[in-house]
């Protein structure tokens, strides 16, 4: 099921319509912060030390529920409370007294300068500053929700100014429950004080604010929280790529599946000095389900992509590339690391080919001289720009990300997954789709190659160009995550052959969801 995305204002209709049915406030409350618990063990599998910022309404009632469910797998507790005990609502009270008779343990620090010292406190109190062995320090932001449009007053003006020393001293990771403190949730507008989560749990819909492009930095890695309680009615022009969204995608393979059935892809890619970026695209391709993958190379670069190729991979010199049309391939993917020295022939590739093709890279700079190749292709065609690539096909101006994905797909008749930190994918008469996996170690060469060979290999499988750039940006990023997340990589040493490496769980993530 697509994963809307929706205002303040549909937020609340969507909650009332539930309360209407007779859901109660605390179930969802229960749900919401059980939910953020198991958000955080997805990355941080091994129990650390959890600092809570708590204010006075739900959205602290939520960070309380997840607190203390993580205080009963090993996490020690630290409750950090902007205002006095006294002036919480009276469900956050109730999560506060439970996560207390849970024996949590909480912190006695000094109180934000500015703030009131009203830290919540239970006898045995530990300091947060001790190691704990295996795990990290990670901050739940639990101070404001959806509905806040003014700026910020103290005292959380204070306590979010604390909260984002804390994450810098300690090194912690901030989790944001819904969203971080001191953001528009409908416009993305940012307080100067704002919160810099590093992931933020998104309650029952992501909201239009959080994916504004300047507000990357201050949302950092987004998760969507379905709760089952919660509808959002009505046709939707932007949805979010989550697990459950695609979860179903990819098909299930018959017991007589063979090879020919699987697709068999052709890659046109490579030239003196940018072999790898051929071989990464073909592995990509070779690692998502293709049944056959043929390399087409130049002929200078042929014994080099030969000898250094998956022994799975058919590697081809090039000769001609006007005859490439004639080999009976599924799906071509062109353009890494291909150079410009063909560029008129790759261009008449592109227009003359009836199969689906992937076209990156250097396929993408060809274009760029000559753009007008798109209206008259014969066949369907997915582009995979970078930001830079983007400039070049077509000066953004003053539009922002999404704005210039819809303007370039009305214009043109392809399929477009604008890469970034938050991936996009657009195409004519469908929603803008915004990917929620992926993280800064990615910024490095290479990973858009093996994305070009995800996406052509999920397409000889079946999937229309629209769905195939949707799971390739989500199976990429989801990749990128357990490798250091769950592996030995972190963000300086992450390369693309560790998401290589970690496709399969990748893949069978999604296999699972579908199931659920």
């Amino acid at each position: 099921m697509d994963s809307p995305v929706v205002s303040a204002a549909e937020m609340r209709t969507a909650e009332e319509a539930a309360f209407a049915r007779g859901v109660e406030v605390e179930a969802l409350m229960d749900e919401a912060g059980a939910g953020v618990a198991r958000a955080v063990r997805q990355f941080f599998p091994r129990a650390g030390v959890c600092i809570v910022y708590a204010g006075k309404g739900h959205n602290g009632g939520d960070a309380l529920v997840a607190a203390e469910r993580l205080q009963r797998e090993g996490w020690k507790v630290d409750v950090r409370l902007p205002f006095p005990e006294s002036d919480l609502g009276e469900l956050t009270a109730k999560k506060l007294a439970a996560l207390r008779e849970a024996e949590s343990v909480v912190a006695a620090v000094p109180a934000a300068e500015g703030a009131r010292d009203t830290r919540a406190s239970t006898p045995g109190a530990c300091d947060t500053r001790a190691s704990t062995p295996g795990g990290r320090t990670i901050i739940l932001d639990g101070l404001l929700g959806v509905g806040t449009k003014k700026l910020l007053r103290e005292p959380l003006r204070a306590t979010a100014r604390e909260l984002n020393r804390v994450r810098l001293e300690q090194n912690a990771f901030v989790f944001a429950v819904d969203l971080p403190t001191g953001f528009d949730s409908d416009t993305g507008e940012i307080d100067p004080d704002s919160v810099v989560a590093d992931f933020t749990v998104t309650i029952g819909f992501a909201k239009h604010g959080l994916l504004a492009d300047a507000a990357i930095d201050f949302v950092g890695r987004l998760i969507v929280l379905p709760l089952p309680d919660l509808e959002a009615g009505g046709a939707r022009n932007e949805i979010m790529a989550t697990t459950q969204a695609l979860a179903g995608l990819i098909p299930r393979r018959k017991f007589s599946a063979h090879k020919n059935q699987m697709g068999r892809i052709g890659v046109v890619a490579g030239s003196k000095g940018f072999v790898g970026a051929a071989l990464m695209t073909a592995a990509g391709a070779l690692r998502s389900g293709a049944g056959l993958v043929e390399l087409f190379v130049p002929e200078d670069i042929y014994e080099i992509a030969a000898t250094a190729a998956p022994p799975e991979v058919m590697v081809k010199a090039t000769r001609a590339y006007k005859d490439l049309p004639n080999e009976k391939i599924d799906v071509w993917a062109v353009g890494p690391g291909l150079g410009n020295a063909h560029a008129a022939r790759i261009r008449d590739l592109i227009a003359r080919v009836e199969k689906p093709m992937v076209v990156d890279a250097d396929g993408l700079n060809i274009l760029a001289e000559e753009i007008e190749v798109l209206k008259r292709c014969r066949g369907p065609r997915l582009l995979t720009p970078h930001p830079g690539e983007m400039q070049r096909l077509v000066a953004p101006g003053k539009m922002t990300r999404a704005g210039l994905a819809r303007s370039f797909c009305e214009e043109f008749p392809v399929t477009l997954l604008l890469k970034g930190s938050r991936t996009i994918v657009a195409q004519r008469d469908q929603p803008l789709s915004f990917n929620t996996t992926g993280n800064p170690g990615m910024a490095t060469g290479g990973m858009g190659d093996v994305l070009t060979g995800i996406c052509a290999a999920l397409i000889g499988q079946g999937m229309s160009l629209y769905d195939a750039a949707r799971v390739a940006a989500w199976l990429c990023g989801r990749s990128a995550e357990l490798a250091i997340f769950h592996g030995d990589s972190t963000e300086q040493t992450l390369l693309p052959s560790d998401l290589l490496g970690n496709l399969g769980r990748t893949f069978a993530e999604l296999e699972v969801a579908s199931r659920l």
